[in-house]
């Protein structure tokens, strides 16, 4: 093969921020998107109109893919004073056994939240201690989903 002379191709440096990934057009760095105010937080991921700040880095909102599993567990069990309660009022009449109705739920667990863009993942845990923290916190991510498109 013969040499081939002329002028030289240009090449883009190869910096990660600036590549163009699968057809998407190119992102600016996050560094340098606008800082506003804080729309919504979810546990240690705050979201502003442009960006995502987390301990991982700062992400930009357009293109970022938003997960949430619910791995709560809620027990129901006869709680002890009412057993105690149903034995000593069962000797006194038999109205003692209404208190083996008494039920106590206890919820237990976390949601786990994942924020994605291009490779950048962060995952936070946000406790819950009753069903409502869990809406809350999904309703937070769906929040955030709608911020992002």
């Amino acid at each position: 093969m013969a040499p081939q002379y002329g002028a030289p191709q240009y090449q883009a440096p190869q910096n990660p921020q600036y590549q163009q990934v699968q057809g998407q057009p190119v992102q600016p760095p996050a560094q340098a998107l606008p800082a506003g105010p804080v729309l919504v937080t979810i546990g240690d991921i705050s979201v502003e109109q442009y960006r995502i700040v987390t301990p991982a880095g700062v992400l930009p909102t357009q293109g970022t893919n938003w997960s949430a599993m619910d791995m709560t567990r809620t027990e129901e069990k006869i709680p002890a004073y009412a057993i105690v309660l149903a034995i000593i009022f069962f000797l006194f009449c038999l109205l003692g056994l209404l208190f083996l109705l008494i039920k106590e739920r206890k919820t237990t667990g976390f949601v786990q939240v994942t924020v994605q863009h291009g490779a950048r993942t962060h995952n936070t845990h946000v406790a819950a201690a009753n069903p409502t923290q869990v809406a809350d916190t999904l309703a937070r991510v769906n929040y955030a989903r709608t911020l992002c498109v």
